[in-house]
């Protein structure tokens, strides 16, 4: 289960950054300067490595075997900006002290 630990943080974290930098800077730039490419870029790369990071998302909920509402916690933190951050580090403690739990 370490493993599908360490890819949720790591897609979770990029995911994260991405909807960020696509949030606060790219479309400010597209919609007030006028300039589409930087949305045009940072866009589909948020979308597809969100689209990674719910099979990450997923994998996880399913070996801890949570209930629903933390997958729905899970698959919100790549919508919402800064709660990816908040959300991953919850994940991640809760799966390792369940993992040390049953060892």
């Amino acid at each position: 289960m370490e493993a599908a630990v360490s890819r949720y943080r790591v897609l979770a974290n990029v995911v994260g950054v991405l909807l960020i930098v696509l949030i606060f800077i790219a479309v400010p730039v597209k919609y007030i300067g006028g300039e589409p490419i930087v949305s045009s870029i940072v866009s589909p790369v948020h979308g597809v490595l969100y689209m990674v990071y719910l099979v990450f998302a997923f994998d996880l909920y399913r070996r801890a075997g949570w209930p629903v509402s933390r997958m729905v916690s899970m698959v919100a933190a790549g919508l919402v900006p800064f709660l990816a951050f908040f959300v991953e580090r919850r994940v991640v403690a809760e799966a390792r002290a369940q993992q040390q739990a049953s060892t």
